[in-house]
C-alpha cells in the first residue's frame, strides 16, 4: 500500500511538474504575434449587441470606427462608439500611449471588457486587427472572447505587396477590396505598378498625352508566350482625382501607396505618345501587345535632353501628388543593344564616359534619384539596375535573389526590400494538380513561401542591418480578372504577412499552418475567391 501510495504521489508530481512547465495556450492569430498567452482560468469577455468602444480622442476614433464597420458588415453586430463610458460599463477601450516600438500595441482581455493600447496610430490599429481575427467567422455568432494578453510588435517596418495594374486594369472599387486585405494581414505598403511597355495607368496633368495615347493597345496574346496575338482594344488609367481617393483610402488603413514609373526601359507605352524619346525616332511605335519584351523589343529611351526634361516633369508630379516616403523608378531589364546600335547613343556614353550600357542605365537612374531626392523622397529600384545608384537617398528592391542558402548576391551597399521572384512572386501555380492559371511554370506551395530563409546564414552583419523587409508581387501578364487575382495571393498573402510582422523565432511552419485552417473561415466570411491547394495538404479534411 504505502508503495502504491508513493508512486501515486509521484507521478501525481510529474504531472503537476508538467502542468507547470507547458507551453502557454496562445491567441489563433495570424501574423502570430511576439508574445500572446490565453489565460484559461479568466473567463470570457462577451461582445453584445450595442457593446461600447470607447475611443478617447480623434485618432482612437478612426480605429474605433473601422471596428464597428466590421462588426456590422460582417457580423450583423452593432457597436457604439463614444468618447468615454459610465463607471463599471462593460467596454471595449481604445487609446493611444504614444510611447514604444513603432506599430506596437498591447491587447488585455479580463470578463469585464477588453482594453487595446497602441503604442501610436498605426499601433492601434493592428490591435484591432488582432481583436477582429479573435471575432467568429459566421454572422450571427455571439463573440466570447477569452481572457488573455498580447503583446506585440512588427518584425519589419516595411510589409508590401504589389499589384500590377498595366498588363491588366483593375478599377478603384477593387484596389480598395486589395487593400482592405493587406490591411487585414497587418500589410503597411501597396506597390501600385502604374506604367510599362503595355500601358500608362495614370494621369499626369504635365504630359496628358501619356493617358491619351499612352493607355491604348490594340490587342494581347492568348496563352502561354509566345502565345497567339488577338485584336481586342484595351484603355484604362486612373485619373489624379481617382488616385487621390486611393491614397486617402489606404492612409486610413495604415497602408503607405508606392507608385511605380518604369524607367529607362519598360517604356514603350511612353514611346507610343513620344516616338521621339527612342533611339529610333523613325520607327513606328505602339504599345506592347504581347509579355516578354526584353531583348525582342526596343522599348527604352533615348538619353536625350528632351527625355532628361520629360522626367524631371513627371516624377517631380508624380512626387507632389502622392505624399507617402518611396516613389520607385523601375530601373531593371534594359537590353543594352538598343543604346549601343544607336549612333546618337553612343556619342553621349563617351561624351559623359559612360563605358557600357548598364553605366548608362545607372545614369538613367541617379537623374531620375536626384529628382525624386530634390522633392524630399525617396528613389525605389529593381535589382538589375538600381545597384549604380547612389545608395545615400535610394533603395533596391531586390527580385533577382534566390537562395535559399548563399547571400552573395544579396547587396551590401544599399537599404534593400526583399522581394525575391522565387519565393514572393505569385503568379504560379500552388500545386502541380492546378490547371485553371497560365502559365503552367514553377510550382510555389504556401509552406515554401513561407519558409524562405529571408536572411540566409551566411548573411553578413552589414546584409542583415540593411534589410528593411519584404514585398510580394502580383504580376498580372496571365491574370486579366479578379477571381484569378484572389485566386493566386490567398491564402500565401498570409505567409508573406507573417515572416514580414513575426519575429523569426516565431518561425513554425506547422503551427502556422494550423492557424490558417481558421484564417480561411475568415476568408469565408469576407468573400474572399482563395486557392483551395493548401487544403489538399491537410492530414484530416477541414470542416466547413
Amino acid at each position: 500500500m504505502n508503495r502504491l501510495l508513493i508512486c501515486f504521489s509521484t507521478a501525481l508530481l510529474a504531472i503537476t511538474s508538467l502542468a507547470a512547465t507547458a507551453a502557454p495556450i496562445e491567441y489563433n492569430i495570424i501574423p502570430r504575434p511576439a508574445a500572446s498567452r490565453v489565460d484559461t482560468a479568466g473567463g470570457h469577455f462577451v461582445i453584445a449587441r450595442g457593446t461600447l468602444v470607447v475611443a478617447p480622442t480623434a485618432q482612437a476614433a478612426q480605429s474605433a470606427q473601422y471596428l464597428a464597420r466590421y462588426c456590422e458588415q460582417y457580423l450583423g453586430l452593432p457597436l457604439r462608439v463614444a468618447a468615454s463610458a459610465r463607471a463599471g460599463e462593460p467596454a471595449i477601450e481604445l487609446s493611444i500611449a504614444g510611447s514604444g516600438p513603432h506599430e506596437g500595441y498591447t491587447l488585455q482581455v479580463d470578463s469585464t471588457g477588453i482594453a487595446i493600447t497602441g503604442n501610436d496610430e498605426a499601433g492601434l490599429f493592428y490591435g484591432v486587427q488582432s481583436l477582429l481575427q479573435l471575432l467568429p467567422t459566421r454572422a450571427g455568432l455571439i463573440p466570447h472572447i477569452a481572457a488573455g494578453r498580447i503583446d506585440d510588435a512588427p518584425r519589419f517596418g516595411y510589409r508590401g505587396m504589389l499589384l500590377d495594374v498595366v498588363r491588366h486594369f483593375f478599377p478603384v472599387a477593387y484596389i480598395e477590396k486589395y487593400i482592405d486585405w493587406l490591411a487585414l494581414h497587418k500589410m503597411n505598403v501597396f506597390h501600385w505598378h502604374l506604367t510599362d511597355d503595355q500601358g500608362w495607368c495614370i494621369e499626369l496633368k504635365s504630359h496628358p498625352e501619356l493617358t491619351a495615347l499612352g493607355s491604348y493597345r490594340a490587342g494581347e496574346i492568348k496563352g502561354f508566350f509566345p502565345g497567339v496575338y488577338h485584336d481586342m482594344p484595351y484603355q484604362a488609367y486612373y485619373t489624379q482625382e481617382q488616385v487621390k481617393h486611393i491614397i486617402d483610402y489606404a492612409a486610413q488603413r495604415h497602408v503607405t501607396v508606392v507608385p511605380e514609373i518604369d524607367i529607362p526601359g519598360h517604356c514603350m507605352a511612353v514611346l507610343a505618345a513620344h516616338p521621339e524619346f527612342s533611339t529610333t525616332p523613325r520607327e513606328p511605335k505602339h504599345t506592347a501587345r504581347t509579355w516578354g519584351i526584353y531583348n525582342r523589343q526596343n522599348n527604352v529611351l533615348a538619353p536625350t535632353p528632351q527625355v532628361f526634361q520629360f522626367l524631371t516633369d513627371v516624377f517631380t508630379e508624380v512626387c507632389q501628388l502622392f505624399p507617402g516616403p518611396y516613389v520607385h523608378a523601375g530601373g531593371d531589364e534594359c537590353a543594352p543593344k538598343w543604346w549601343e546600335e544607336s549612333h546618337e547613343t553612343r556619342r553621349f556614353m563617351k561624351k559623359h564616359n559612360l563605358k557600357n550600357g548598364q553605366e548608362l542605365q545607372s545614369y538613367f537612374e541617379n537623374y531620375v534619384r536626384r529628382v525624386i531626392n530634390a522633392q524630399g523622397k525617396i528613389m525605389m529600384g529593381w535589382s538589375g539596375g538600381a545597384e549604380g545608384v547612389d545608395p545615400q537617398g535610394s533603395i533596391i528592391e531586390d527580385w533577382l535573389h534566390r537562395s535559399l542558402t548563399s547571400a552573395r548576391d544579396i547587396d551590401s551597399t544599399h537599404h534593400y526590400i526583399m522581394a525575391s521572384s522565387r519565393w514572393y512572386y505569385l503568379n504560379s501555380h500552388e500545386d502541380s494538380l492546378q490547371t485553371d492559371l497560365q502559365p503552367p511554370r514553377k510550382v510555389l506551395p504556401v509552406k515554401d513561401v513561407y519558409n524562405f530563409n529571408i536572411l540566409p546564414d551566411s548573411a553578413t552583419a552589414v546584409q542583415r542591418s540593411l534589410l528593411l523587409g519584404i514585398e510580394g508581387c502580383v504580376w498580372t501578364e496571365y491574370q486579366p480578372d479578379t477571381w484569378k487575382i484572389e485566386h493566386i495571393l490567398m491564402p500565401r498573402l498570409s505567409a508573406i504577412a507573417e515572416r514580414a510582422w513575426s519575429l523569426e523565432s516565431k518561425k513554425d511552419y506547422d503551427d502556422f499552418a494550423r492557424r490558417l485552417v481558421r484564417q480561411l473561415d475568415r476568408y469565408d466570411l469576407w468573400g474572399v475567391r482563395y486557392n483551395h491547394s493548401f487544403e489538399r495538404s491537410l492530414p484530416v479534411p477541414r470542416e466547413r
